[in-house]
């Protein structure tokens, strides 16, 4: 019996975050979740619980409110390693949940990397 979308992604989404976990070495969680209508991005220290930075398309500073394409996913990217100098964090993990690398997710990464977070 062939499994349906939701359930692939979940199982994607777990098979990512496991592997991640085991190579985090108390890094900060860079952690993607699109919609279709934004994208949004979070900092997140797993140790202690907290989310330490965000950025997100639904933020009126960005000028991208309800809008999911690769632009807006740039300009995301660009926010949150400003963001991440800010609180002081160079060094991350990607986590892209169940989403595949590709299009709007690589272009957040990228801009993100070329912000100055690592990862």
């Amino acid at each position: 019996m062939a499994l349906k979308k939701r359930e692939l992604f979940l199982k994607r989404r777990l098979r990512v975050r496991n592997k991640l976990k085991a190579m985090a070495n108390g890094r900060p969680r860079l952690s993607v979740h699109r919609s279709s209508k934004n994208i949004s991005v979070q900092l997140i220290d797993d140790v202690n619980g907290v989310t330490l930075a965000s950025a997100s398309t639904m933020e009126k500073e960005l000028g991208f409110i309800g809008k999911n394409n690769v632009e807006a996913s740039t300009a995301v990217g660009k926010a949150i390693a400003e963001r991440a100098k800010k609180a002081g964090i160079e060094e991350c993990y990607f986590d892209r949940g169940g989403f595949i690398f590709h299009g709007k997710v690589k272009a957040l990464a990228e801009a993100a990397r070329e912000g100055g977070l690592k990862f």
